[in-house]
Formats: C-alpha cells, sequence, structure tokens
C-alpha cells in the first residue's frame, strides 16, 4: 500500500496518508475540517537498495564455491618447469627436470647481551 502526500488548500496543512490504491482520496483536512484537501502528485515509490550490493554470485551452491575456491589456488601455486619433448617412441612427455631441494633461508643469530668495554 502506498503512501500519499495531501495538501490542504485552505490552511495549507500537508501530511501524508497510508492507504490502498482503490481507496477513494481524501476529501476533509484533518486541521481545519474544510473540505478543500487535494492529493499531491508523487514521484512514486522506487526500489532504493542499501548494502554493499548485490550480485548473480552471492547465492551460489556450496560445491560451486568450492571449485572456484580450489582453481583460484591452484591459480597462485608457482608453475613448475613443465617443458614437454619426445622420446624416440614419439610418445609426448615430461622432461626429468629434478631441482634440489630449496634452501631455507640462513637463520638469524641469536640476540646475546652487550657486553660492556
Amino acid at each position: 500500500m502506498p503512501t500519499y502526500d495531501y495538501q490542504c488548500d485552505a490552511c495549507n496543512h500537508t501530511f501524508e496518508e497510508f492507504q490502498s490504491m482503490s481507496d477513494k482520496p481524501l476529501k476533509k483536512c484533518p486541521k481545519c475540517k474544510k473540505q478543500k484537501l487535494r492529493r499531491l502528485l508523487g514521484t512514486g515509490a522506487a526500489i532504493l537498495f542499501k548494502g554493499s550490493g548485490f550480485y548473480s554470485t552471492d547465492y551460489r551452491s556450496d560445491s560451486y564455491k568450492q571449485a572456484a575456491q580450489a582453481d583460484a589456488s591452484k591459480a597462485d601455486a608457482p608453475k613448475a618447469d613443465t617443458a614437454k619433448t619426445t622420446d624416440s617412441s614419439g610418445t609426448a612427455g615430461k622432461s626429468d627436470t629434478s631441482t634440489p631441494a630449496a634452501k631455507s633461508p640462513p637463520a638469524s643469530p641469536s640476540k646475546s647481551p652487550k657486553s660492556s668495554p
């Protein structure tokens, strides 16, 4: 049910009235009781979205979200050297590029108490 704006031409009283669309417009002013009330033209009701937004992905299934998360983690992983070579039989295979294990950074020296001179 919409809210209508009314104004009295006799006393300039302005107010809003919450009524059904099928109801007849009011004629009598509630303040001065004269029959000089008219309904004002309004801009109408507008849809008002509040918040951060509404997206088509807001209501995706859990399986879709898990698959998207797995794809994202694969994309973020560093890619290894996967150069392809062909062997003598003509089939394609991955070349053996064994790399030594990654070295850990040297440990930082422990803080020792300062000696006085």
